[in-house]
């Protein structure tokens, strides 16, 4: 599924030099509040990690939109996914996980698990959307400030046979 597009949109697989523009935005759109941890050189980490995809949705030359996805042997964890607000509700938040979830099943991932500000009630219709389900809660999850709200999607039995919880 690489170098897809959906109009004058792209998504492709993240290159080097988009670190810093992935990191700017998880900064404006994800952590806003909390500090920014997910800096040029954590994005660049994940775009060189064999078990990690980080993929980006371009218009033109601009990242409008990234996600980035952490490999394991049976699960998978959804680390950030975000659109830039001025592109939300065209399908490209979608396109992207559907993208991560076509990996995920071809590397026969049983779960894909993420957590998310438990606050962020617009997070949480999208992928309650994408099928994902509640599975718990961590208090002060974020820099001892907000709560998480822990979400999985089953994509199969995992090899043990029972549900795998965090």
């Amino acid at each position: 599924m690489t170098g897809a597009s959906a109009g004058s949109i792209t998504f492709e697989l993240a290159a080097e030099a988009d670190a810093l523009g992935i990191a700017r935005m998880s900064r404006d759109l994800i952590e806003t509040g909390l500090g920014w941890s997910w800096t040029a050189a954590r994005v660049l980490r994940s775009i060189r990690e064999p078990e990690a995809l980080v993929l980006v949705a371009r218009e033109g030359a601009r990242i409008i939109g990234f996600a980035i996805m952490d490999f394991g042997d049976d699960a998978a964890h959804l680390a950030l996914l975000a659109v830039d607000s001025s592109h939300r509700r065209r399908g490209i938040g979608r396109h992207l996980f559907d993208w991560l979830k076509e990996s995920a099943l071809t590397a026969g991932i049983a779960v894909v698990k993420l957590e998310l500000r438990a606050g962020n009630m617009e997070a949480q219709h999208f992928y309650r959307c994408l099928g994902f389900e509640e599975i718990g809660w961590t208090v002060g999850y974020y820099r001892q400030r907000e709560n998480a709200l822990r979400m999985a999607l089953r994509l199969r039995e995992s090899a043990a046979g029972s549900p795998q919880q965090r």
